[in-house]
């Protein structure tokens, strides 16, 4: 079966087809067949081409797909709705289902850590993304993803295992003792591999459930910190 899986979050943008099989947990069937990159600025414009291209330039048609993975957050407002858009309206059309992926869990599921781990990335001017899991998680276990200035980043990590791509928050966490790890860029076969998971497990969305996890500060949190 094949897995399509898309990154519209950032600047920059991929897609990844890969080719599942048995429980990914298991040790099972998973290889990437083809990451394509999008470029920044034209994501409306490219990813339903792009799609096209890459499955017919492996030999496929979107009728091949069999489920998709999308990062549903957190990252560019704009970028996210366009690859949701997408998913979508292809999940509609092929009858497959949809795994929504958190980058923030993408780099708790890349570093393999274990116990309290604390994911962090950047959210610009001054402010961090920050999701708190528990691994391995038990049934029912919710993660909890928001956002915090990064002086708070550095306060509320402190007892964690803190993982992040980003070399400018894994020095300042080094640098306060904390301890941190600091990851390779986060990839769309990462992405794949934990949609997979996450379908095979049952934790997947319709489209019309799929939304963006955009974790932004509450109205009220927004105005104490411009009064601040």
């Amino acid at each position: 079966m094949l897995l399509l899986a898309i990154d519209t979050s950032g600047k920059q943008g991929s897609i990844a087809l890969a080719r599942v099989g048995e429980p990914v947990a298991e040790g099972g069937d998973f290889e990437v067949i083809e990451i394509a990159p999008l470029a920044g600025g034209t994501f409306s414009a490219q990813l339903v081409p792009q799609v096209k291209v890459l499955l017919s330039s492996n030999g496929y048609t979107k009728d091949a797909v069999g489920a998709f993975a999308v990062v549903s957050g957190p990252g560019s407002f704009t970028g996210l709705r366009i690859g949701l858009a997408a998913v979508k309206a292809l999940a509609e059309v092929l009858g497959k289902p949809i795994a929504a992926v958190s980058l923030l869990e993408v780099c708790v599921f890349t570093s393999g850590a274990q116990g309290k781990v604390m994911a962090a990335l950047d959210a610009g001017r001054g402010d961090v993304y920050v999701g708190e899991y528990s691994v391995p998680m038990q049934a029912g276990q919710n993660p909890r993803e928001h956002m915090l200035n990064r002086n708070e980043f550095l306060g509320q990590a402190k007892g964690w295992k803190v993982v992040t791509p980003d070399p400018v928050l894994a020095q300042v966490a080094g640098a306060t003792g904390l301890s941190v790890t600091q990851l390779a860029p986060l990839s769309t076969d990462a992405v794949a591999k934990l949609g997979w998971r996450k379908i095979q497990s049952g934790d997947t969305v319709t489209p019309e459930q799929l939304e963006a996890n955009y974790i932004r500060r509450t109205d009220a949190e927004m105005f104490e910190k411009s009064g601040s």
